[in-house]
């Protein structure tokens, strides 16, 4: 299978002493298709994560605790977890379990909606409360434009922002920031400038002019 890919197992010294694998040549991508290896990091996914503590004598049957959280990936989507209820309710990973992990799909993803945010993040003076509205497809797509704009505005890293509720705003009149409500107009149209029609031709005689 491996025959022209040119791949080797060298071990290396080190204070462990597995074998760790070395891909000799640039053939990496063709290798990685070949394993069909996916990328891990990617778009947003809204996972529903259900845990509780481990079940004692004392306590048999523990309380539930259920958190809808984004994250790139299911792995990630578990470490935010046990972070968040280490936090709020003192279970950590060691005596604590995951009971179940499932992806929540939006409804209408080919429908434009409104979202509210309510958000708090850490800067480098403070930890603030924030609400932020935004106009896309989906909850995922909300939550990434949330970090692409809080990155680009305040410098807030990933791990800095903690999304406390995501709804959808269904009644216009609930909208309160005024770069979501000048696209709820009912006559909203946007100028079509620099409109320059295709020659017919394949070849012109002059050096072409846009400004005509």
């Amino acid at each position: 299978m491996f025959k022209d890919t040119n791949i080797s197992l060298v071990p290396r010294a080190g204070r462990r002493s597995h074998v760790r694998t070395e891909i000799v040549g640039d053939s990496l991508a063709f290798v990685l298709a070949i394993l069909k290896i996916k990328p891990i990091m990617g778009r947003f996914t809204e996972y529903q994560v259900l845990g509780r503590k481990l079940p004692t004598e004392a306590e048999p049957s523990p309380k539930l605790f259920r958190m809808r959280i984004f994250a790139p990936n299911e792995v990630v989507a578990k470490s935010r977890f046990w972070y968040f209820l280490r936090q709020l309710h003192k279970v950590k990973k060691a005596s604590g379990e995951i009971v179940a992990v499932n992806v929540i799909s939006e409804k209408r993803p080919l429908q434009v909606k409104n979202f509210g945010v309510w958000l708090r993040y850490d800067s480098r003076s403070g930890t603030h409360n924030m609400y932020k509205e935004y106009r896309d497809l989906s909850r995922t797509d909300c939550v990434e434009s949330l970090y692409q704009d809080m990155a680009a505005r305040h410098r807030a890293r990933f791990r800095s922002i903690h999304i406390l509720r995501v709804a959808e705003i269904e009644k216009k009149e609930d909208v309160r920031r005024p770069y979501i409500k000048q696209l709820l107009e009912p006559k909203l149209r946007f100028p079509l400038p620099h409109r320059r029609q295709t020659s017919k031709s394949v070849f012109a005689a002059k050096r072409p002019s846009t400004w005509a």
